[in-house]
């Protein structure tokens, strides 16, 4: 049983065009949400710029968990954190050849690893706060047994390391990710993960609407208690 689902699932602005993030601002006024997660990989650096401006006039005040590129900068950061007290910055594997560029941020950033069977020797969680397990990565990678899944279980017992989660649905007959959700069956692994992996904050990463993404908070929910 994982407990406070309710409080720590996060609906999430997710997408690759304008589009996408003004169509789940809209949404998030009409459900009148105030804490969200926000997922800016796939947006180039003048998106960004269009989001953080339409962030402060809109109805958030808290945006714990924040997904952000290798060319985020250090300003775009401090303007998170300070405005929407943003607590985790997720990154790939890749991030580490730009730590400098984020110092004091170190213990805010959090790693989301590939799936790809490579480790980076660059990589190191210690130098930074710790691990964001994205829950159907994880699933892909401990059905392979990779090299990223023996990374993660080998500091399973360092409890401040697991604070944050992307959670998307996944394909048992593809074993792969999904970031398009269509069925409530595409999130029944979540069950088969062990409950260290769960932390404070649990982003819903998918490309669906807010509408459907509170939907799947509930039904998570029940699925997990």
């Amino acid at each position: 049983m994982v407990k406070n689902l309710s409080k720590r699932i996060l609906v999430s602005i997710t997408g690759n065009r304008n589009s996408h993030w003004k169509s789940k601002l809209k949404e998030i006024k009409k459900y009148k949400t105030k804490e969200v997660a926000l997922f800016l990989e796939c947006f180039e650096k003048e998106q960004r710029e269009k989001i953080c401006s339409a962030l402060l006039s809109s109805n958030i005040k808290k945006i714990p968990l924040v997904h952000i590129r290798d060319d985020s900068s250090k300003q775009e950061l401090e303007f998170l954190s300070k405005n929407f007290k943003t607590k985790c910055f997720t990154i790939h594997e890749t991030g580490f050849n730009n730590l400098k560029k984020w110092d004091e941020f170190y213990k805010k950033l959090f790693l989301e690893m590939n799936t790809d069977n490579i480790v980076s020797k660059k990589v190191d969680v210690s130098k930074i706060g710790g691990f964001c397990i994205d829950l159907s990565h994880f699933k892909v990678e401990e059905k392979k047994h990779t090299k990223e899944f023996l990374y993660i279980m080998k500091r399973r017992k360092v409890r401040k390391y697991f604070k944050c989660n992307h959670l998307n649905g996944y394909s048992y007959k593809k074993n792969t990710d999904l970031h398009t959700v269509k069925s409530l069956k595409e999130f029944s692994y979540l069950k088969t993960l062990p409950k260290f992996l769960f932390g404070k904050y649990i982003a819903l990463e998918t490309n669906n609407s807010i509408s459907e993404q509170l939907k799947f908070k509930k039904h998570i929910i029940k699925l997990l208690k």
